[in-house]
């Protein structure tokens, strides 16, 4: 079964490439790139990537014009099938202004631009965008946001750490997210938002693989299915 996956791209995208290169060379399938001024997806995607960058200037709020494109609703309609979809940085600002994923991406505590390797801790083994690695897992993966401080009133928040939609969890203080929630999941595990990078940790040459399993696990989860 070919691995069929596209990344969108808004204006303002910075890494739309990095997430297309990462899906290229771990499915051995170039994915389709969409512009998120189309209404339509491609017929029969298997997984849908969201990037990140500034886009729309980080104008408003960040992700708040994205999240209203003509291309999301076809994405809301897909996830909502079923579809898996990943959103990375701005792409997980886009993920919460669309209502896909609870909670807020705030102004970083301290209000500076954090760009470094972060330690994460693996909270979640059991979605398809995780199961490639251990619960309770360190890694490490980049950063570059500085709006990346995850927000959620006190109900929320309990209610996705017991449902067990933290994905992963700073391991460090990086940017003043309640709870270090680094990403999370929608309630049936098919939707991912997270503030980290995974498409720049799959090669040894960018500094390491603690990225690659995601994008592997992903994968192997669908083509199999």
């Amino acid at each position: 079964m070919t691995f069929r996956s596209a990344v969108i791209t808004f204006p303002g995208s910075n890494c739309d490439r990095d997430m297309a290169d990462a899906l290229a060379k771990v499915s051995g399938t170039t994915p389709h790139r969409v512009w998120h001024g189309e209404a339509d997806l491609p017929v029969g995607l298997d997984f849908i990537a969201l990037p990140g960058g500034f886009s729309y200037g980080d104008y408003l709020r960040s992700g708040a014009m994205a999240a209203r494109s003509p291309i999301m609703q076809a994405v809301i309609a897909a996830a909502n099938r079923g579809v898996p979809v990943l959103g990375v940085c701005n792409g997980f600002q886009i993920l919460t202004e669309s209502g896909l994923l609870p909670g807020a991406l705030l102004r970083n505590a301290g209000m500076n631009f954090v760009c470094r390797e972060v330690k994460l801790t693996v909270e979640n083994s059991q979605s398809l965008f995780t199961a490639g690695y251990d619960a309770g897992q360190e890694i490490v993966i980049p950063v570059a946001h500085h709006d990346g401080n995850f927000f959620a009133d006190d109900a929320t928040l309990d209610r996705i750490e017991g449902e067990g939609r933290v994905a992963f969890r700073y391991a460090e203080v990086v940017n003043g997210s309640a709870r270090n929630i680094a990403g999370v999941l929608n309630a049936a595990g098919n939707v991912l938002g997270m503030m980290p990078h995974p498409e720049r940790m799959i090669e040894r040459e960018l500094g390491g693989t603690d990225g690659r399993a995601l994008f592997e696990s992903a994968v192997k989860a669908l083509v199999s299915a």
